[in-house]
């Protein structure tokens, strides 16, 4: 069996950036694109895949004219839904809740929000629709998390000891099968 490439992609630094921000869109700054771009050169990638939200979106257009490849638009790839907290800072978060979702994001999602399993549920979908060839994703931190969950076998409290701040590229070979399975091939902040 030969491993794919998958390459995935925290987008750069929103116009507005401390907030909680599933569903919310937001701009990316130039210096954010820009980030993207570099993140993406030389890796010999094949496909180009974004989530649908501004910030991931607007990153992969920029990235698919300087590489001169296709964008495909995704939306399995957004971030997990936050519900009543999205688009809000973590400090205007009742303290008890925002702990308890940390802790257990399936048993405790937020308000009016998506359970932890249901973002597994769409990144397991996405993950086994690529097409076996490198391929580079521009998606979200969530969507992230749970990709290394689904293909690496990390558990919840683990995802979070992961630092993705925006523009972290996460590369992984992927051995197909049922169900895939990956090694980290590199993690570049």
């Amino acid at each position: 069996m030969t491993p794919r490439t998958l390459h995935l992609l925290r987008h750069g630094a929103p116009e507005t950036s401390g907030l909680l921000m599933g569903r919310t869109d937001g701009a990316p700054t130039a210096a954010g694109i820009a980030a993207c771009i570099a993140q993406a050169r030389d890796l010999g990638i094949e496909r180009l895949v974004a989530s649908d939200l501004a910030r991931c979106r607007r990153a992969g257009e920029a990235i698919g004219e300087v590489l001169g490849l296709p964008l495909a638009i995704d939306p399995r790839w957004r971030e997990l839904d936050f519900g009543d907290w999205d688009g809000k800072a973590a400090a205007n978060i009742n303290r008890d809740a925002l702990g308890g979702f940390w802790a257990d994001p399936d048993a405790n999602p937020p308000p009016g929000g998506e359970r932890w399993s249901a973002l597994v549920a769409r990144v397991t979908a996405a993950i086994a629709d690529l097409e076996a060839a490198p391929t580079f994703v521009v998606t979200h931190g969530g969507a992230m998390r749970a990709a290394l969950h689904i293909l690496c076998g990390f558990d919840q409290p683990r995802l979070w000891a992961f630092d993705l701040p925006y523009g972290t590229l996460l590369s992984l070979r992927v051995w197909p099968g049922e169900p895939a399975s990956a090694q980290i091939a590199g993690l570049y902040p």
